[in-house]
């Protein structure tokens, strides 16, 4: 270690640490926020007596000088300000340019290199850091004696990092970064969802506010009269917006069992839509007690059926043994209003914000886990 007086280095002394991961060296220069800047100097600092990072100064022409720390492959530039607080232990939180910044360190913070030119003689004493966090920014404060230095920082990406010293790689990240985002704001991921349901709501609202039932088809099908034979209808045509075509069958069965099978044809595509239903109703009187199961009537659906011309292929069936019952009423009403498609994208949007929510909540805790601030407790 070597201090600059009088025109002349002196030497002070020698630190024993060998640093890793030093990647950017003295005299890189790089485009830091439009302007150039030179790396002249690098402190490497610990906390915690296992806790290392790497601080490298940067001076643009002009003699601006900014900090750059990087630890575990997490990057925070930052810039002296003249901004002081009280922070003291008791004060748990500030107010920094209208924003709030909680603590999340205090502890002496111990220098093991440094390399490069300084103009100011580099403390061979334990330096205490204050550390107040706003992910992605940070305030954070020095204290030397009576001397007080307050610092704001703002978090760096690897690939600024790599775009402004036009580098190919950087420090590989471990765990959570002091001031590193989430990969969302969580606050404006609920605002973005809420618009979404509201949105999705309106266009629900508008497209049924003027929906009204259209009966497509009513009849009753002897099942003598088509047995083994389709019953074809007339054809009908459909307006409006995809809505669900259902179906409401009904025949008098009694402990036996009747049986649908329909299709739907679009006449300008010929595409065919199928399905079949069973009808069953049995009942009966055992140990003592009565008892029933099924109906006398099912309703289906064919869902999502969007406007056109189309025509239904029916085939009624019952049990051969059943010589009551005699036919099967059938009525294929459109355009009901249906909030399944709704409520489904309702709650696709809740469970991803949960998702998001929790995934949000992890991150936090691994980054507080570490201090002795945690706010949330």
């Amino acid at each position: 270690m070597f201090r600059y007086c009088n025109s002349e280095f002196t030497f002070l002394k020698k630190n024993n640490y060998v640093p890793k991961d030093i990647l950017l060296k003295i005299g890189t220069k790089g485009v830091i926020e439009g302007e150039t800047y030179e790396i002249v100097g690098l402190i490497v600092k610990k906390a915690h007596a296992i806790y290392y990072w790497r601080e490298y100064t940067l001076m643009s022409k002009t003699g601006k000088i900014k900090y750059l720390s990087e630890s575990d492959g997490h990057w925070i530039l930052l810039e002296e300000v003249n901004e002081s607080y009280n922070t003291t232990r008791k004060y748990r939180k500030i107010s920094h340019r209208d924003m709030s910044y909680y603590l999340y360190e205090y502890t002496d913070s111990f220098i093991d290199l440094v390399y490069g030119f300084y103009e100011f003689e580099v403390p061979n004493k334990p330096v205490k850091v204050i550390e107040y966090i706003n992910p992605p920014f940070i305030v954070s404060i020095e204290k030397i004696n009576n001397e007080e230095t307050t610092y704001f920082g703002r978090h760096v990406s690897s690939k600024e990092i790599k775009k402004a010293f036009n580098l190919n790689i950087t420090p590989t990240k471990s765990g959570v970064g002091l001031i590193q985002p989430f990969l969302f704001n969580i606050y404006y991921t609920l605002i973005i969802f809420l618009t979404a349901g509201l949105l999705i709501l309106g266009t629900y609202i508008f497209q049924n506010q003027n929906r009204t039932v259209q009966n497509v088809l009513y009849t009753s099908l002897n099942f003598d009269e088509f047995k083994n034979k389709d019953y074809i209808s007339p054809s009908f045509e459909l307006n409006g917006s995809p809505a669900p075509l259902k179906i409401l069958a009904n025949s008098n069965v009694d402990n036996s069992w009747a049986n649908v099978q329909v299709s739907l044809v679009n006449e300008a595509t010929n595409d065919e839509e199928f399905t079949q239903k069973d009808i069953e109703y049995y009942h009966g009187y055992t140990d003592g007690e009565s008892w029933s199961e099924g109906s006398t009537s099912k309703t289906f659906n064919f869902c999502g059926i969007a406007q056109g011309k189309y025509h239904l292929v029916i085939t009624p069936m019952k049990q051969d043994t059943d010589f009551s019952n005699k036919e099967m009423k059938i009525r294929v009403v459109w355009n009901e209003s249906s909030a399944w498609n709704f409520m489904w994208s309702l709650i696709i949007l809740a469970s991803i914000f949960a998702i998001v929510f929790f995934l949000k909540k992890n991150f936090e805790q691994r980054r507080w886990e570490n201090s002795n601030f945690i706010p949330y407790e």
